[in-house]
């Protein structure tokens, strides 16, 4: 594994830290590297860095592992695996945090930028229900519920409940697939046509449906709106 030199052993200007500090572009197993700090049992930093990437695949993937799964790999004990949980807990943190800015959420682009990197970390199904004003500002993300792997228990009650108590005129539905694939199946279309009937009862308009999934090389988008594509009612 240990074919990446250490970084001890490179020129200043080729040093992830130093590179990093005077705004470089670096690899994805350079900036873990950073995080690691040091190799162990043989093998470097920028090895290991390596190794994970090849390993896990994305960002994502490393995400969702536990320090378990991280201590799998060689050169990875308690304390880095911790280290690299940590950083993408700290990055979900984050990600949360913005959305305190009260964006505009009006398109399903906006949806799925705002909840993308959440999404990725999970390895069940979750739905989350965004809450926004008449201006269609955002007003908070509410956690309803989640499933087993492909399967999600939605009631109504429970998606209403949380947008009569924040006042909210309108909600977009939001959960991920696992899987990837952002399709919608049969059943996630039922529940949002119940959803919408319901929501039309409580003056509490269902905007959209947005399914997360992961790109792939033959298709760029990593989203579905069910009303893009045309399961919403006129």
């Amino acid at each position: 594994m240990d074919s990446a030199p250490r970084i001890k052993d490179l020129p200043d200007s080729e040093r992830p830290r130093e590179r990093l500090a005077a705004n470089g572009t670096l690899k994805k197993s350079e900036l873990i590297a950073i995080l690691l700090r040091t190799g162990t049992k043989g093998a470097s930093a920028l090895a290991i860095g390596e190794t994970l990437v090849k390993k896990f695949g994305t960002l994502g993937s490393l995400a969702r592992a536990s320090v378990d799964d991280l201590r799998q790999v060689k050169g990875i004990g308690r304390d880095k695996a911790v280290t690299l949980v940590a950083a993408f807990r700290l990055a979900s943190e984050m990600a949360k945090e913005l959305r305190s800015d009260s964006p505009t959420l009006d398109n399903p682009e906006a949806i799925a930028d705002l909840l993308r990197e959440e999404n990725h970390s999970y390895q069940v199904e979750h739905l989350q229900v965004v809450l926004l004003n008449t201006r269609r500002k955002l007003i908070r993300v509410e956690q309803i519920s989640q499933g087993l792997l492909d399967t999600l228990l939605i009631h109504p009650r429970e998606v209403f409940k949380a947008a009569i108590s924040a006042g909210a005129s309108a909600i977009v539905l939001v959960h991920n697939h696992p899987s990837g694939d952002p399709a919608p199946s049969e059943a996630d279309v039922k529940t949002t046509r119940d959803l919408i009937r319901a929501g039309q009862v409580l003056k509490i308009e269902v905007l959209d449906h947005i399914i997360l999934g992961r790109r792939t090389a033959d298709k760029g988008q990593d989203y579905a709106s069910l009303r893009e594509l045309g399961y919403f009612y006129s």
